[in-house]
């Protein structure tokens, strides 16, 4: 990830609950949500459950790839919670208890005690195991929990990224995430240009007829990416396909100008333009 370019965002999600179908995933479309309040897209996502060895391959390769990622989930303190451990090993670094996360820990433990008309006994051994909460890879950085107060955590990757670690609960999460894109990243992404689709529906086109002119506008545009997205039952389009181009804006308008000019000598059928930020 170099250093003077945006960088590239991943997303990791941790969780048996969300492959079985206990829980519903909904770090996905808001991890895409607040990268286009910051003018950035999601360039992969990758759902892993609780498992030790996979969840570690996963975060090797994450910490291998010199980009931003996200890692929600897994980071508590119960026998199913391995998030921690995992990304110690994928790094090949021991875990330690973090100072900072330390004393945050036992800030909030003290605030529990006061609210439930109790003194703190941090020699309780329920204290003593939620401190384990805190016991991140050596050499992590802090990501403020604004909800309770226990951190998450970031490591940096031998290829110049970095993978943010932070609870599964949404509350928690999502705050965070916006916090890391804010405080690590907000120089680089107000260099950044943003990220824009520019699309046309088309009515009863077929996909490989339009193939060579996709084709073409990517060849001309290499900033942009083409896309084509059919349907067979759209409540209000019907049977349709949504094509086109997207990236940096200046070069979206420039590759959907061509894009609609190459497209004139099929004599199609036209249905609305669609702008997305």
């Amino acid at each position: 990830m170099h250093a003077s370019l945006p960088p590239v965002f991943g997303l990791v999600i941790v969780g048996d609950e969300i492959l079985s179908g206990r829980r519903t995933d909904k770090h996905l479309a808001k991890c895409i949500e607040l990268l286009a309040a910051h003018g950035q897209a999601l360039a992969w996502a990758e759902y892993v459950g609780d498992d030790p060895a996979r969840i570690t391959a996963v975060l090797r390769r994450a910490f291998a790839s010199g980009e931003a990622v996200f890692c929600t989930g897994g980071i508590g303190a119960t026998p199913d919670d391995h998030t921690r451990q995992c990304a110690a090993a994928a790094l090949g670094v021991p875990l330690a208890l973090h100072p900072g996360a330390k004393a945050l820990i036992e800030e909030r433990m003290r605030e529990v005690a006061a609210e439930q008309g109790g003194a703190y006994d941090p020699r309780h051994p329920d204290n003593l195991h939620r401190l384990n909460m805190g016991v991140f890879p050596q050499g992590a950085r802090l990501i403020p929990n604004p909800y309770n107060k226990i951190p998450g955590f970031s490591c940096d990757g031998p290829g110049g990224g970095a993978v943010h670690f932070v609870p599964g609960f949404p509350v928690m999460a999502w705050p965070m995430m916006d916090w890391v894109l804010t405080h690590e990243y907000a120089g680089r992404l107000a260099r950044g240009e943003g990220w824009e689709e520019r699309s046309v529906i088309l009515y009863g086109a077929m996909e490989a007829t339009l193939t060579p002119v996709m084709e073409r506008v990517e060849a001309a545009h290499p900033q942009v990416k083409v896309f084509s997205l059919p349907s067979v039952d759209h409540a209000e389009h019907g049977r349709h396909i949504d094509l086109g181009v997207k990236g940096p804006p200046a070069a979206v308008a420039a590759a959907y100008a061509d894009l609609r000019a190459w497209l004139q000598p099929f004599n199609l059928r036209y249905g609305p333009e669609l702008v997305r930020p």
